[in-house]
């Protein structure tokens, strides 16, 4: 598969979603509950910080402190946002938290981060892909952390701007400017190889 493939958006399962909150809410469903609610959005939200993060172990360890926030946090879950809203805010928020928490950790420059990254992409085996695909990849690595995730949202996710400015609590008018630049900047790259 490869790394930053389109996916098949998913029907809007909301009243799914108020029959996990429900449950949630019960003592003795809880735990059933949160099993499918796992189950659920797990494979989705790896794919949302596999594609930030690139590398796979450091995604299932994200993915697995994000599912452990959503536990924790499941009394704090106020209904006036959709469930996977909220998991992806979370989610989003780990994801670019592990990546300051790299940088920083690390004894690199910006740049040979980046490096690192793209390195990861020519040599992980769970990666794959054609000389455009792997391009396009590449040039991703090169956008600020919030640009690519907005660039990652629109266009492989597919998100409408009003879900990721409730995931980001950034304004659609922001969120379209940023996406409108990742683009150029992204078309620059791949014009120029």
């Amino acid at each position: 598969m490869v790394l930053l493939s389109k996916q098949v958006e998913a029907t809007d399962n909301y009243l799914e979603d108020q029959e996990l909150i429900e449950k949630l809410s019960g003592e003795e469903t809880r735990n059933f509950a949160f099993n499918q609610l796992v189950r659920k959005y797990q494979e989705r939200i790896y794919w949302h910080i596999r594609k930030m993060v690139v590398d796979h172990d450091d995604a299932d360890d994200v993915v697995q402190e994000v599912f452990i926030k959503v536990w924790k946090n499941l009394n704090r879950f106020r209904a006036d946002s959709r469930l996977y809203t909220w998991i992806y805010r979370i989610a989003t928020n780990e994801c670019l938290n592990f990546l300051k928490k790299k940088r920083r950790a690390s004894f690199f420059s910006i740049s040979d981060f980046e490096d690192t990254l793209v390195s990861k992409l020519d040599h992980h085996v769970h990666i794959d892909g054609d000389h455009i695909e792997m391009a396009l990849q590449k040039a991703l690595l090169t956008l600020p952390d919030k640009q690519r995730l907005v660039f990652n949202m629109k266009y492989f996710d597919d998100m409408k701007y009003d879900d990721i400015s409730e995931i980001t609590g950034t304004s659609v008018g922001s969120l379209k400017a940023s996406y409108h630049h990742a683009v150029k900047k992204i078309e620059n790259l791949l014009n120029n190889d």
